[in-house]
């Protein structure tokens, strides 16, 4: 794995994620941030519902926008937010399961970043599906 270009370690991306009270909250763990984007999981607990039963399509896009912004994080350090995205949702989450976005630049300049992130359902044999696909544009402050 190669370090991450703004020369963050996945610790550092770490403790940003625990500063985050809603993710805690959450219980989301950031399990990859490096040269090539980043990872978060979240198991899907029945607070996490909607009322069918499946992961809520708020989780998702909660999942989503923090997964492209600490993949943004990689190419542009700290000091980012999110300026937009598109989710199209694919398949329900099953219960149960746990969520797993992976992240990644496309595309980035000095002063923004173009990402793409996929969240996957990975149940308790093992299967998987693909229940989400994103993309988001990352944009840099200017603060540090």
């Amino acid at each position: 794995m190669s370090d991450a270009p703004a020369g963050l370690t996945l610790d550092d991306a770490a403790a940003v994620l625990a500063a985050q009270p809603f993710s805690v909250l959450l219980g989301t763990r950031l399990t990859r941030f490096d040269g090539t984007g980043a990872t978060l999981e979240l198991d899907l607990r029945p607070e996490h519902l909607q009322q069918n039963g499946f992961g809520h399509g708020g989780i998702l896009a909660y999942l989503a926008d923090n997964a492209l912004t600490f993949a943004g994080g990689t190419a542009l350090g700290p000091a980012i937010l999110t300026g937009g995205l598109t989710l199209d949702y694919l398949r329900p989450a099953p219960a149960g399961a746990t969520l797993r976005a992976d992240a990644a630049v496309v595309h980035h300049s000095r002063r923004q970043a173009v990402c793409r992130c996929d969240i996957t359902a990975v149940l308790a044999d093992g299967e998987t599906a693909t229940c989400a696909a994103a993309q988001g544009t990352i944009v840099a402050t200017g603060g540090r």
